[in-house]
């Protein structure tokens, strides 16, 4: 016997035609989040988000229960472009040292994706979230790329990808802040950059002419 639905459609054409605009509308809310992040930072209301979005609350809610799980999704995208962004310096570069310093610098590019974000992430490393499992595959890469430094003598022993991370992601936060300079993310760069790389090879990197 036929069954339909109410409207008279199949009931298979019904769930195809709900699908596609479940597809649609989440599409649509990490479109128009991405934009609105990426403009104003993420204190921009879900609500704000929803009609921007030209969906009801309740519809971005049921796709995205908190802020941290729309960012998730949102981080997936840049993740994606960050693991491309390691595999064209591990590609182009031979020294590990450098692959490490290259990563860093790629790693708060990430992390500052979208102002205020480095908050979030530090929350992540804390608590379970949402975030978590990203920072988590972030973590991991890092302590890779990291033991090749140590490996070839490069990094200190003592250091942890872990470590790298949340130096990276201080110094993120930090650039972020209403009272840093154009040259504050630099400084600190270098400064993480002394505290990870092997004492040995930071002195032989110091010019031999200073007065």
């Amino acid at each position: 016997m036929y069954k339909g639905s109410r409207s008279g459609m199949p009931q298979s054409t019904t769930a195809s035609a709900s699908r596609r605009d479940a597809q649609y509308n989440r599409a649509r809310i990490l479109d128009v989040a991405s934009q609105a992040f990426s403009r104003d930072g993420i204190d921009v209301s879900m609500d704000a988000i929803a009609r921007l979005a030209g969906v009801g609350p309740g519809t971005l809610y049921r796709h995205f229960p908190n802020k941290d799980a729309l960012l998730a999704a949102l981080l997936v995208l840049h993740y994606e472009r960050l693991d491309r962004r390691r595999v064209e310096i591990e590609a182009g570069e031979g020294d590990p040292g450098r692959t490490l310093e290259l990563w860093i610098e790629a790693l708060g590019d990430w992390m500052q994706a979208y102002e205020g974000l480095p908050e979030p992430l530090k929350a992540a490393c804390r608590v379970d979230s949402p975030l978590t499992p990203t920072c988590h595959d972030v973590i991991k890469t890092t302590e890779k790329i990291l033991k090749a430094a140590q490996d070839e003598g490069f990094a200190r022993r003592t250091m942890t990808g872990r470590d790298i991370f949340l130096g990276a992601l201080a110094i993120a936060w930090a650039a972020g802040v209403s009272a840093a300079t154009e040259t504050t993310r630099n400084v600190l760069r270098d400064a993480l950059k002394d505290g990870w790389r092997e004492p040995k090879r930071r002195r032989a990197s110091l010019p031999t002419n200073r007065l």
